[in-house]
């Protein structure tokens, strides 16, 4: 469990804010289901996939700040806050490091790259699954605004 894990999960069990047995149950789904990246043990598409996934991942705490201060929960909101910040931080240095490899070895990091937005970039979590709704990442990115697709991701990569 990374920190921002640990502390929004240690802000909403002390809170009351959500069924933690049930968060548990969804945590327990995702770590069977697995995870592949498709970075295949190759570094640079790990770092590739890396500063997008910290993109997306600034984003969506980005966005849930901003609700949770719309419905009035300025302690959750100053939360998810610092875990977007952290998640920016993230994101800026593995988007150096990817920088660096565009000018180091430019052939490899452009082929790497076009490898990577072949395959498809997923978050991590697209395959979280609560015991019920088949298609909960779907329906929890639809309402932070955090939408996966290779076509948005290019748009963030531009700006």
């Amino acid at each position: 469990m990374n920190k921002g894990s640990f502390l929004m999960n240690q802000e909403a069990y002390g809170r009351k804010l959500v069924d933690m047995r049930q968060i548990e149950k969804s945590v327990q789904y995702l770590i069977g289901s697995g995870m592949d990246p498709r970075i295949e043990n190759n570094p640079y598409l790990g770092f590739i996939y890396t500063s997008f996934e910290e993109r997306a991942t600034f984003i969506s705490h980005g966005n849930t700040t901003g609700m949770t201060k719309e419905y009035g929960d300025l302690k959750l909101a100053q939360v998810c806050g610092l875990i977007a910040s952290d998640e920016k931080r993230h994101e800026t240095a593995y988007s150096k490091i990817v920088k660096k490899l565009f000018e180091v070895d430019p052939d490899r990091t452009v082929v790497t790259f076009a490898d990577m937005m072949r395959k498809k970039i997923s978050m991590p979590s697209h395959l979280m699954y609560d015991g019920q709704d088949n298609n909960l990442f779907d329906n929890y990115s639809t309402v932070v605004g955090v939408d996966c697709q290779v076509s948005k991701i290019k748009k963030e990569v531009k700006n």
